[in-house]
């Protein structure tokens, strides 16, 4: 038998596991690496975050994956290559920071490496039924096996896509098994590059979990900052703060059958981009607006998506509380608007549940490659509208 089969099951078996998730987002950033100490599975999972840490990309990461990202036409060799590279880049920066911590590889038992998403295609996005809902990260599994020396597990949504799925969000599975709480119904909302949350009613309620994207968070923006300023982000809001909503150009941005379709779905750059944007503009003929004017507008833009659909929700399920997490949350004038937006529906760092929000979506992969190797499918059943499936392809160092 392969020794790594053995060591697999051996892993498998133990009361507890040492494993390193790792997160992309469609910002691209930077790369969360988070070291997760984690015991049992399903329903008795226990999830400790142990370290934590982004390691910003150069330029010359984002540059190389933009040629790329969210485009329907592109060279194919590009994409090839990059896969590769991806995956060797996560897996040096993986070691670089086992390096710091003073961690041994041989003391981790997996990673579970997300990948970098470069183009999400579900039919409901699409509208081609030709081809099967589909999305790709790229960033190999085996080069960051082999770069590491350390049992891999990769490529989680393509299993959810295979059984059904739209292949997002995922955040619903680790959501569900680590927070789902007696008492208080929840939702987990995470605004990354795509807005997404998790709704978990009280498990005595009856109400079914599910998770959802519900338009842009930070896509919008940050794409328009690197176009007309050739700045990654606005920091702190700094420009859009500076600029007055325009009403007009606002509710043309609101203006698209997304926003109705019923939940859960999903949504990505390759509809809210810089062509959205111009589309918007000239139908509400505010393509003069100052740059301050129309980032001040797609933040609350942003905003507006976000209250929204937690209100449709909220609606539904009494007095939910609302814990945020990712990029999103840094932006003081996006979580003012949403803040204000849900009234009397207090919404809290991520921290309040005990979990660093920056990390969350890093431990979250992480939790799902421990349902994958030592888990059940049957522990995702109670989320609505999603596969009861454990995700992830396995790749072995050698």
């Amino acid at each position: 038998m392969n020794k790594y089969i053995k060591k697999l099951y051996a892993i498998g078996n133990k009361e507890e596991r040492w494993i390193v998730g790792l997160m992309s987002g469609t910002s691209m950033d930077g790369l969360d690496i988070a070291l997760c100490h984690i015991i049992g599975s399903g329903n008795t999972t226990a999830l400790e975050v142990v370290r934590f840490v982004t390691k910003r990309y150069p330029d010359e990461f984002r540059s190389r994956v933009r040629e790329v990202f969210a485009k329907r036409s592109i060279d194919q060799q590009v994409l090839c290559g990059l896969h590769a590279w991806v995956g060797q880049i996560h897996g040096a920066l993986v070691n670089e920071a086992l390096r710091e911590w003073g961690v041994a590889h041989a003391d981790v038992d997996l990673v579970a490496s997300h990948g970098q998403t470069v183009f999400h295609a579900p039919r409901s996005l699409t509208d081609n039924t030709s081809y099967p809902n589909s999305t790709l990260q790229i960033g190999d599994g085996d080069h960051v096996a082999v770069t590491t020396g350390i049992i891999t597990v990769s490529d989680f949504r393509q299993k959810h896509v295979a059984a059904g799925g739209e292949g997002a969000p995922l955040a619903a599975y680790g959501d569900y098994l680590l927070f789902a709480d007696k008492q208080q119904t929840r939702i987990l909302l995470n605004i990354g590059g795509i807005a997404n949350f998790t709704l978990l009613p009280a498990t005595g309620s009856g109400g079914g979990s599910f998770a959802t994207d519900v338009g842009p968070g930070n896509t919008l923006m940050d794409q328009y900052m690197q176009a007309k300023l050739g700045m990654e982000l606005d920091s702190d809001a700094g420009v859009a703060a500076t600029g007055a909503v325009n009403d007009q150009l606002l509710a043309a941005l609101l203006d698209h059958p997304f926003f109705g379709m019923p939940f859960p779905k999903t949504t990505g750059p390759e509809l809210f981009n810089l062509q959205y944007l111009a589309d918007a503009q000239r139908a509400s003929a505010t393509e003069g607006l100052s740059v301050n004017d129309v980032m001040a507008t797609l933040c609350a833009f942003s905003a507006s998506a976000v209250v929204s659909a937690i209100q449709q929700v909220a609606y539904l399920h009494g007095h939910p509380a609302v814990y945020v997490s990712g990029g999103g949350l840094h932006n003081p004038l996006l979580m003012q608007g949403i803040r204000k937006g849900l009234d009397d529906i207090v919404a809290l760092p991520f921290d309040a549940l005990g979990l660093l929000p920056d990390a969350k979506e890093a431990a979250l992969f992480a939790v799902l490659a421990n349902e994958t190797v030592a888990g059940d499918a049957a522990n995702a059943s109670a989320i609505q509208d999603s596969p009861a499936v454990c995700m992830g392809k396995i790749s072995f160092p050698e």
